[in-house]
C-alpha cells in the first residue's frame, strides 16, 4: 500500500470537504430561481434543494464518477499527493469566485486540480485526451444546450397559454416551480456528488484498499450526505448574480429554466458526461430571458461569468500544480 490509513482517511476527509463546498458554492444553482421568483424562503428552498441533492443516490447510476476515476488521467500516475493537491486546489477556487460572487462550475475546478496536479507530477503524457477534450467540449456545450432547451420551453409554455393571462396562471407556475426546483436538485446531486466520488474510489484503489476501481454504496451514500449538507449551509453570494442580476425571472421562467436544465443533467448523468451544473443552469436562465427581448439579460453580468468559466480549470489546474510542488517539501 502507498499510504499509511490514517494518511488515506485525512485525504477523504478533504475529498468531503470539497464536497460540503460544492453544495455550498453550488447551492445557487439549485435554490437561485425559486428564490427570486419568491416560490420559496431561501432557508426553505436550501432544504428542499439539499433534500433531493441526497435522494440522487439512488438514481442515474455511478456513471460520471467512473469518468472522474478512471476518463481524465492515467491510473498510475495518480498518487495521494496528486489527489490531495487536485482537492486544494478545487476548494482554493470555489472559495475564491465564491468570494468574488461568480457562480463557477465546482466540477471543472476538480477536474482542473487533476490535470494540473498529475501533470506537474507525471507529464502531460499522463493525462488521458479523449476525457478531457469531452470535458471541455461541454464547457461551451453545456450552456448551449442549457440556453436551447430555456428558448423551447419558454416559447412553447408561451404558446398553450396564450389566452391565458400572467397573472391567471402565476399561481399554477408558482407551485410547479417546487416540481421543477426538485427536478433540477436531483439533477444537480447526481451530476456533482459523482465527481467526489470518483475522486474517493481513485484513492482507494490507488492505495490498494480495493482490487479494482468500483464506487461502493457506502461512498455514494456519504458523498451524497456531504454535499446535500453543503446546500443547505447555502451560497448566498452567488443566488443574486444567478437568480437576479443576469435577468429578471417571473414564476414561470424559474418553471422553464429549472425544467430545461434538469433534462439536460439527466441526459448527461446517463451518458457518464462530468458537467457543469452551473453552466447548464446560467444557459437556462439566459436562455428564458431572451425570449422576452434580448435586452432583457444583463450581458455585462453574463459576459464576466464566461470569463471565469474559461478560466476554471487552467486557475484550478495552476494552484493545485503549486500545492502539489510544494507537497514534495512538505512530505
Amino acid at each position: 500500500m502507498s499510504g499509511s490509513l490514517v494518511y488515506v482517511i485525512l485525504i477523504c476527509a478533504v475529498a468531503y470537504v470539497f464536497d460540503f463546498i460544492n453544495g455550498f458554492h453550488d447551492a445557487a444553482n439549485s435554490v437561485a430561481t425559486v428564490v427570486s421568483t419568491r416560490v420559496l424562503r431561501p432557508i426553505y428552498a436550501v432544504g428542499w434543494a439539499a433534500f433531493f441533492n441526497f435522494a440522487a443516490a439512488f438514481t442515474f447510476g455511478v456513471h460520471v464518477a467512473e469518468t472522474m476515476g478512471k476518463g481524465i488521467v492515467q491510473e498510475v500516475a495518480v498518487n495521494n499527493e496528486v489527489i490531495l493537491a487536485a482537492l486544494i486546489g478545487a476548494i482554493i477556487w470555489d472559495l475564491l469566485t465564491w468570494y468574488m460572487g461568480l457562480p463557477t462550475s465546482s466540477s471543472h475546478a476538480l477536474i482542473g486540480g487533476l490535470v494540473g496536479a498529475v501533470a506537474v507530477k507525471s507529464g502531460v503524457g499522463m493525462l488521458k485526451a479523449a476525457g478531457i477534450i469531452k470535458v471541455s467540449a461541454f464547457i461551451v456545450l453545456a450552456p448551449l444546450i442549457g440556453l436551447l432547451l430555456g428558448v423551447i420551453s419558454r416559447t412553447l409554455v408561451s404558446w398553450l397559454f396564450r389566452r391565458s393571462s400572467p397573472k391567471r396562471v402565476s399561481p399554477y407556475f408558482r407551485r410547479l416551480q417546487l416540481v421543477s426546483a426538485a427536478l433540477y436538485s436531483l439533477g444537480h446531486g447526481t451530476n456533482d456528488a459523482q465527481k467526489t466520488m470518483g475522486i474517493i474510489a481513485l484513492l482507494l484503489y490507488s492505495n490498494g484498499y480495493m482490487d479494482v476501481f468500483k464506487v461502493h454504496p457506502w461512498i455514494i451514500l456519504s458523498a451524497h450526505a456531504a454535499i446535500a449538507l453543503g446546500t443547505m449551509a447555502g451560497g448566498w453570494r452567488i443566488i443574486k448574480t444567478m437568480g437576479m442580476r443576469i435577468t429578471k425571472l417571473q414564476p414561470v421562467d424559474g418553471f422553464c429554466a429549472e425544467t430545461s436544465a434538469a433534462v439536460s443533467l439527466f441526459g448527461t448523468a446517463t451518458a457518464g458526461i462530468p458537467v457543469s451544473t452551473t453552466h447548464t443552469i446560467a444557459g437556462a436562465i439566459v436562455g428564458v430571458g431572451s425570449t422576452r427581448r434580448l435586452s432583457a439579460v444583463r450581458w455585462g453580468v453574463t459576459i464576466s461569468v464566461l470569463w471565469a468559466w474559461i478560466l476554471t480549470i487552467p486557475g484550478a489546474a495552476l494552484i493545485a500544480a503549486i500545492t502539489r510542488f510544494l507537497l514534495e517539501f512538505i512530505r
